[in-house]
């Protein structure tokens, strides 16, 4: 196994791609989940989130955690990727332990570099902002290994549907950018909490992208969730070609948590730097809408479409011809013959139609 020499200058990334993405159905289904759709753009959300860190980040130090029923399509998504960056998990544990066993893979090829962890799923503007704040990110870890960074996002509106950052005193500024100590995180809030959050001005959304150092965030998992790390630290040493067994054999004895409530709520040094890079986690189709460019009716159609004296609808047809004629505020989301139509207001329950299809 080959060890890069220098890997402590090294920065790696980890996208993590095993959601099921339910929101999005029956667009994204168990099979193929939103991750692996163009919901936004031409290029689906895993590739638009790789093409946007490999011009800092060789596509070898990228690594990408999923579930064995999606090799496949980061196979065929990713084409470059090795095939020794794809880190399957036997089943979904959530992020904790789906990290834990990142760095323990990762380690065994960059033993003490730096790593990013990146949701494969989130819509960036700007990209180049995103990228110059993951670089002065990885500045400050050198300086400080046992420091965890992650990105906050400056709110624009009073969103439920995020977790939020409180943070403190203003902090170290690298290249104009702060790096600040976190006080808190805070769970999704009710409407009126999140107005308050919004006018109080030291709270930023959660986006569940961190760095790290490696060696760090081990650390911290045999600290605070010692039954997960014991369970798989055997990584560390198992051969190449046996490591898919081990995972196989030993993940299902982590803890299912997640790294915020595992980690992150625990640990003394946390630390964000706040970030306007244009961001949104695409978790609702109310985010299509403010993304996806509109035509003079204010129509979003995404597929095979035609429209006719219709405005303000919602067309989405993966595989079928879609005719509208005379509709206003609808939405339709048609995918492998299933079609699904109803009054665009209601488009965010959609999900819940799932149990009487």
């Amino acid at each position: 196994m080959h060890i890069n020499k220098g890997e402590d200058k090294m920065l790696c990334a980890l996208i993590m791609a095993g959601g099921k993405g339910t929101r999005f159905w029956p667009l994204s289904t168990e099979k193929k989940p939103k991750q692996f759709l163009n919901l936004i753009g031409e290029e689906t959300m895993i590739q638009t989130t790789v093409n946007r860190i490999i011009p800092i980040i060789p596509i070898e130090r990228v690594f990408v955690c999923t579930a064995a029923i999606y090799v496949d399509l980061v196979k065929e998504q990713l084409p470059e990727i090795p095939d020794r960056n794809i880190i399957v998990e036997p089943q979904g544990r959530n992020t904790a332990p789906c990290i834990a066993l990142s760095a323990l893979v990762i380690k065994k090829y960059y033993k003490n570099a730096n790593m990013v962890v990146l949701p494969a799923d989130h819509l960036i503007r700007n990209e180049e902002k995103f990228r110059e704040i993951i670089e002065i990110s990885n500045e400050y870890l050198k300086e400080n290994k046992k420091a965890i960074v992650t990105l906050g996002m400056k709110p624009d509106r009073p969103e439920i549907g995020y977790g939020y950052i409180k943070y403190g005193n203003e902090g170290l500024k690298i290249r104009g950018n702060s790096v600040i100590k976190v006080e808190k995180f805070v769970e999704k809030p009710n409407l009126e909490t999140a107005k308050t959050y919004l006018e109080n001005g030291s709270y930023l959304w959660n986006g569940g992208m961190f760095l790290w150092n490696i060696e760090n965030i081990l650390n911290e998992i045999k600290t605070y969730l010692p039954n997960t790390y014991e369970a798989i630290k055997g990584i560390e040493d198992v051969k190449e070609e046996e490591l898919q067994i081990l995972i196989n054999n030993e993940y299902g004895k982590t803890d299912s948590i997640s790294i915020d409530y595992g980690i992150l709520e625990k640990s003394n040094e946390i630390y964000v730097v706040p970030s306007e890079i244009g961001w949104d986690d695409v978790g609702s189709w109310e985010a299509i809408e403010r993304y996806r460019e509109r035509d003079t009716m204010g129509n979003i159609h995404v597929g095979n479409i035609n429209s006719i004296d219709s405005q303000d609808n919602l067309v989405i047809a993966s595989n079928q011809k879609v005719i509208i004629d005379g509709l206003s505020g609808i939405y339709v989301i048609e995918n492998n013959g299933q079609i699904i139509i109803g009054n665009k207001e209601n488009v965010s329950n959609i999900k819940k139609l799932k149990s009487i299809v």
